[in-house]
């Protein structure tokens, strides 16, 4: 009975393991596999990951029509809203797992609007692909993005 027990703690906890991928690394945005909707995506765009047991950071380097844009988010994959600067501009982040999928929430105001932008984070079996399905909300409206990242 104990010995029955303690199989189904280890299968629990390897289960839980392997449904939190670890998203460190640094990933390469393949444009022509991604599909910005009626936005306009950037021309190249290298996030650095690094993962940690309790949060992420993100280093972003990207250039577009909107220029060059060089920023990093840090937050908790508990929940918790972790408030970002970007220049002068408060960005809160909050992420949390869902399965396998890390969900993350933004929410900045930009010209005086609300915008909230959900993504749900995955990880290819292999380890070499990230896709981000991305759900933007605010008052001018809704937009869908994939965004897939290779390493």
């Amino acid at each position: 009975m104990l010995r029955a027990i303690l199989l189904t703690c280890v299968l629990a906890a390897a289960s839980h393991a392997q449904s939190q991928p670890n998203f460190s690394g640094t990933w390469k945005l393949n444009v022509a596999k991604s599909d910005f909707g009626p936005l306009p995506g950037p021309d190249n765009r290298t996030d650095v990951i690094e993962q940690t047991e309790g949060g992420l950071k993100d280093k972003v380097s990207a250039s577009g029509q909107q220029g060059k844009q060089d920023y990093t988010l840090s937050f908790k994959t508990d929940g918790t809203e972790t408030v970002n600067k970007l220049g002068d501009r408060e960005v809160k982040v909050a992420a949390k797992w869902n399965g396998p999928a890390l969900v993350v929430t933004t929410k900045l105001s930009f010209n005086d609007q609300e915008i909230a932008i959900t993504a749900n984070w995955t990880l290819s079996t292999d380890g070499a692909t990230l896709t981000q399905a991305v759900h933007l909300a605010s008052p001018m409206g809704e937009a869908d993005q994939k965004m897939v990242y290779e390493k």
